[in-house]
């Protein structure tokens, strides 16, 4: 089967089932496959040349207008929409049978086999984060999104998800609003580095965290779950020492 990818999550998903797509964004990480543009602007007359048997696109990262565009040409199009881990294996089983894949689903690790992720304070209150993914102005997520599913799951609260957007724009009397315990700083969408850390210290300690693992869905799922709730254990541990979270902690997300 002839497969465009228009999802980078996707891209490594169908990889890793043995099928390798004929084209894909310039975000999936593969420069040995041709490039369709990116995920908010792909190349709809390039993707019709290549003639594939299907894409696959996901409604949190694809825009509507590119999918109508898609099927206009007629163009057979899969549609997924995964904005939690529940959401993951049933999304994915559809994804399987479409493009011909055996795939067994690895269960999630439990949550009593991830490390504890208590509150540096003491008591039963959830560690509260606050993930900025842009800034100028910061953006974070909500409920409805994979990756505040995940560090719920992970046993962490997410700071502004009980906003109505699920990427809730931010002020500065926004982030006083609200205390926070920890800022994630994710390597993607926005790339947060090392170098600019620092804007982020006046809202809290700050770990930089692996971005893939945390917004990637797919077959990588439930090792990204042990993998984001190790790191952010790394951090708590870091900040109860008595030198603090060290800019060398914030890169554990291996």
């Amino acid at each position: 089967m002839r497969v465009i990818s228009l999802v980078p999550s996707a891209t490594e998903t169908l990889a890793a089932w043995g099928i390798d797509p004929v084209a894909c964004t310039r975000y999936c990480e593969r420069p040995d496959l041709p490039h369709v543009g990116g995920t908010k602007n792909p190349d709809i007359a390039a993707i019709a040349e290549l003639a594939p048997d299907l894409v696959v696109v996901d409604r949190e990262e694809n825009r509507r207008p590119d999918y109508d565009a898609l099927v206009a040409a007629g163009i057979e199009v899969e549609s997924l929409h995964i904005a939690s881990l529940d959401a993951v294996e049933p999304e994915l089983l559809r994804l399987a049978q479409r493009v011909g894949a055996e795939w067994r689903p690895e269960p999630l690790p439990s949550q009593s086999q991830l490390p504890s992720l208590r509150h540096r304070g003491g008591g039963d209150e959830r560690v509260r984060v606050f993930v900025p993914i842009w800034r100028r102005p910061f953006m974070s997520i909500g409920a409805p999104t994979y990756g505040a599913s995940m560090l719920a799951y992970c046993g962490l609260e997410v700071a502004f998800a009980d906003r109505p957007d699920p990427y809730p724009t931010l002020d500065e009397a926004d982030l006083a609003s609200e205390p926070i315990d920890l800022v994630l700083a994710s390597t993607e969408p926005y790339p947060w580095h090392r170098r600019n850390l620092d804007e982020l210290e006046a809202y809290g300690p700050v770990h930089l965290i692996d971005g893939q693992d945390l917004f990637w869905w797919g077959t990588r799922t439930p090792a990204a779950v042990r993998r984001v709730a190790n790191s952010v254990a790394q951090a708590l541990r870091a900040l109860e020492s008595p030198e603090g979270l060290a800019p060398e902690a914030g890169a554990g997300a291996q």
